[in-house]
């Protein structure tokens, strides 16, 4: 990590592209933190101590000891995480209102659109059980669909939001998983320029390399990482 500064934040996470956003923000940022590993595939994220962090039983989370007023804050989310890191540090995410608008609009696109619609896409292309050809259309073809309005938006702005910012940080760890997605990078030329250029960011290698050898830890097809994984249901 390069130096940085301030008391260290608690950073909850595992090497996936969620886990990245804010690893690459801290880093981007020059903020201390602390990688508080949370082991998905082992059951981690159901540990009360850290549910009492992130409800929604998912990674990343923070906790920022001098937050709002000088009090500890929990943020959980990734893109709330985004945004408040942004505000604390005035970095890449802009208080003019017409250029923050452009960085929401984008920010949101992914956490709502780009991230959810891939992960499935990497679900039923990789990780479920029985290969489903519906499902493995439906999100593939997705997939394709948002690469090519990235393709366009980018065909006119060097990053989504104009500048670099936060919603480049959030979608980056998605789009270097094209293969994974059943895409073909060469189809959207922008989108290539952009993922190079941003890879390239030496705080974006530094946060994506964060315990980046736990990304192999768990076998994605042991029954029981599967079952945590993807059976869960609600806890009472």
């Amino acid at each position: 990590m390069a130096e940085a500064k301030g008391p260290a934040i608690d950073l909850y996470y595992w090497p996936t592209p969620n886990g990245w956003k804010v690893s690459i923000m801290l880093e981007e940022c020059g903020l201390a933190y602390a990688v508080h590993p949370v082991n998905i595939g082992k059951g981690e994220q159901f540990r009360p101590d850290f549910l009492k962090i992130s409800p929604n039983n998912r990674i990343p989370a923070i906790v920022d000891p001098d937050g709002p007023g000088g009090k500890p804050i929990s943020v959980f989310e990734s893109g709330a995480i985004l945004q408040y890191l942004g505000r604390k540090t005035g970095k890449f995410y802009p208080s003019d209102e017409r250029a923050r608008v452009a960085v929401e609009e984008w920010l949101f696109w992914q956490t709502g659109g780009f991230g959810p619609m891939l992960g499935q896409a990497h679900h039923f292309r990789i990780y479920a059980k029985e290969r489903i050809a519906y499902a493995v259309d439906r999100y593939t073809n997705e997939a394709n669909r948002l690469y090519g309005v990235m393709n366009a938006r980018l065909a006119g702005s060097e990053y989504l939001a104009g500048e670099y910012s936060i919603a480049d940080i959030a979608t980056v760890g998605w789009a270097k998983l094209w293969e994974r997605q059943g895409q073909n990078i060469e189809e959207f030329p922008h989108v290539k320029r952009w993922l190079e250029a941003v890879l390239a960011r030496p705080a974006v290698e530094r946060g994506i390399a964060v315990n980046a050898q736990d990304r192999r830890t768990n076998d994605i097809h042991d029954p029981a990482v599967h079952a945590v994984l993807f059976g869960q249901r609600a806890r009472r």
